[in-house]
C-alpha cells in the first residue's frame, strides 16, 4: 500500500542536456512534483549544493559528465538522495553496476511513458521519505540513549535524599504517592531547596524510569531560543538553522520533561506550552508536521504564581494545568535537625573530590551552621562545605574553616531576598529607559535581552 505523502514537499532534480526533454518532463509532472532543472552535470552539482533534493532523474549519455558520474559525485554530499537514470542505449552492464553500487534506485528506458516515469518517481520519493524517517528515529533514539546514560550516572533513589526531618519525610511520602501516576506535578519551593532532586525522584519511582529525564531551565534562555529548545526547529526556519533540531519534548517522548523556573516563561511560550499539555501535540519552529508525544510534565518554580496571575503575567489556564499535584519542598531553615547529616554528607563528597583527608565535622561547626539563616538553602550549604574543605588543614572540619562569603554580615533574609532581586531588576530597567529616552530597541540592547522579554518585564513592573 503506497504511503500517503505530499509529493510537492520533495524536490526532484531533472538533468538532461537537451532542453526539449526537460520541457516534456515539466509539462507532464509540473502539477505533481516540485521540479528543478539542469542541462549538465556541473550545473546539477551546483544546485545540489544548495537544495535538499529527494530524487535526481538524470540522462545517462551527456557531454562532459555522464549520468553515472554525476550520481557518483552527488553521493559525496547528498547520500540520501534516491536516483533514477534515463537511457536510450543498451548500456546494461554499466546500469547494472550502478544499481548494485547503490548509485541508482532504478533506470527507465527512453522513450519513457508518463505512467512508467511517474511510478518510478513516486517509488523514489517514498524510499527517500523512509530513509529520512529512519534517520530521524535513529537520531532520536541515539539522543534518548545519551540522556539515559547521563541520567544513569546521576540517578538516585529515595534513600539518597539526605535528611530525616518530618517535613522532608512528608514530601517524600507525597512523591511515593504521585510517582506511579501519569499526573502533572508542580514543585514549589525557594531557590536551592532541591526541586530538581524531587523531580528526579518522581521520575525514578515512576513507570517511566527506563526512559529519558529531560531538564529545561526556562529562565536561562530567551523566548525565541527556548521555543526552539522545547519544540525543535526545521532547517532554514531562521538564520543559523543549518539543520533540523529535535526539541526537548521529542527527546522526552515516553519519559519525563522537567521544566525548571516555569514562573519565568514569556506569554508566547505559555500559550505553546498550554497546547502541549492539553493536546500532547506541537509543531517544530518553521515546520508544518504536527508531532504527538507521550511526555509526563513536572515543573518547578520559586515564584509566586498566584500573584503573577493577578498581575496578568501568568496564564490562569496554564497554572491549573501545571498545578494538578503540588509538592512543596521545605527550606533548609525549616529542617535544621538535618544539618549534621547534610553537612557530613557534603564533607565526605568534597573531601573525596578534592583529595583531602577530611573525615568529619566538629560539633562547633554544626552549631554555627545551624545558627545561619541559609537564604540559598541546601545549594548554599553545599558551596560553603566545598569552600571549607579546600581551607581545612586537618582531618576534622572546624568552625574556623567555615566562610559564608558576602552573606556573613547583614545578609538578606530569605523572606526579603526575592523582593530585593525584583527591586534590583526594576531599577536596572528604569535606568536603561531613562538613558535611552524610552527607545525600546536601545533599552533591550542595553540589558542584553530581546524585545519580547523587554515587553514582558515592562508589563511585569507596570511600565508599559
Amino acid at each position: 500500500m503506497p504511503l500517503e505523502l505530499d509529493l510537492l514537499r520533495y524536490p526532484v532534480l531533472v538533468v538532461d542536456d537537451e532542453q526539449d526533454n526537460l520541457d516534456i518532463v515539466r509539462f507532464n509532472f509540473r502539477k505533481a512534483h516540485t521540479l528543478l532543472f539542469a542541462t549538465s552535470g556541473t550545473d546539477a552539482l551546483e544546485i545540489l549544493k544548495k537544495e535538499d533534493v529527494a530524487c535526481i532523474v538524470s540522462d545517462q549519455r551527456m557531454p562532459g559528465m555522464t549520468g553515472i558520474e554525476l550520481l557518483r559525485a552527488a553521493r559525496e554530499f547528498r547520500p540520501e538522495t534516491v536516483n533514477i537514470l534515463l537511457t536510450a542505449y543498451a548500456d546494461l552492464p554499466l546500469l547494472a553496476q550502478a544499481l548494485n553500487d547503490g548509485l541508482a534506485y532504478r533506470y527507465v528506458s527512453k522513450p519513457w511513458s508518463t505512467e512508467e516515469l511517474g511510478l518510478a518517481l513516486r517509488g523514489a520519493i517514498e524510499r527517500f521519505h523512509l530513509i529520512r524517517e529512519n534517520k530521524r528515529l535513529l537520531d532520536l533514539l541515539s539522543e534518548q540513549n545519551a540522556l539515559l546514560r547521563r541520567d544513569a550516572d546521576e540517578a538516585f533513589n529515595f534513600g539518597e535524599i539526605v535528611g530525616e526531618a518530618k517535613v522532608l519525610a512528608r514530601v517524600l511520602e507525597t512523591v511515593k504517592q504521585v510517582a506511579p501516576t501519569p499526573s502533572t506535578v508542580l514543585i514549589r519551593g525557594e531557590s536551592g531547596v532541591g526541586k530538581e532532586l524531587i523531580a528526579r525522584a518522581i521520575h525514578n519511582a515512576s513507570p517511566r524510569a527506563g526512559k529519558a529525564f529531560v531538564r529545561v531551565n526556562c529562565a536561562a534562555l530567551a523566548p525565541g531560543v527556548l521555543e526552539s529548545e522545547l519544540f525543535g526547529h526545521e532547517k532554514g526556519s531562521f538564520t543559523g538553522a543549518l539543520a533540523r533540531k529535535l526539541g526537548r519534548f521529542e527527546l522526552a517522548d515516553g519519559g519525563t520533561i522537567f521544566l525548571d523556573e516555569v514562573g519565568d516563561l514569556s506569554p508566547e511560550i505559555q500559550v505553546k506550552l498550554l497546547r502541549v499539555l492539553q493536546e500532547r501535540e506541537f509543531e517544530r519552529v518553521g515546520g508544518t508536521e504536527t508531532l504527538r508525544v507521550d511526555v509526563r510534565v513536572v515543573s518547578a518554580t520559586n515564584r509566586d504564581l498566584e500573584q503573577l496571575m493577578q498581575d496578568g503575567l501568568f496564564r490562569e489556564d496554564l497554572y491549573y494545568r501545571l498545578n494538578v499535584f503540588p509538592v512543596n519542598v521545605p527550606a533548609l531553615r525549616e529542617r535544621l535537625e538535618d544539618m549534621e547529616q547534610l553537612a557530613s554528607h557534603f564533607v565526605l563528597r568534597f573531601a573525596q573530590r578534592c583529595g583531602k583527608p577530611v573525615k568529619g565535622i566538629s560539633a562547633d561547626a554544626i552549631e554555627r551552621l545551624q545558627g545561619y539563616a541559609w537564604p540559598g538553602n541546601v545549594r548554599e550549604l553545599e558551596n560553603v562545605i566545598e569552600r571549607a574543605i579546600i581551607l581545612c588543614r586537618g582531618e576534622v572540619l572546624g568552625e574556623e574553616d567555615l566562610d559564608f562569603g558576602l552573606r556573613r554580615a547583614g545578609a538578606v533574609s530569605p523572606a526579603t531576598l526575592p523582593g530585593a532581586l525584583e527591586d534590583l531588576e526594576k531599577r536596572k530597567l528604569l535606568e536603561a529607559i531613562e538613558k535611552h529616552r524610552g527607545r525600546k530597541s536601545d533599552v533591550a540592547r542595553e540589558l542584553g535581552i530581546n524585545r519580547s522579554t523587554l515587553y514582558y518585564r515592562l508589563k511585569k513592573f507596570g511600565l508599559e
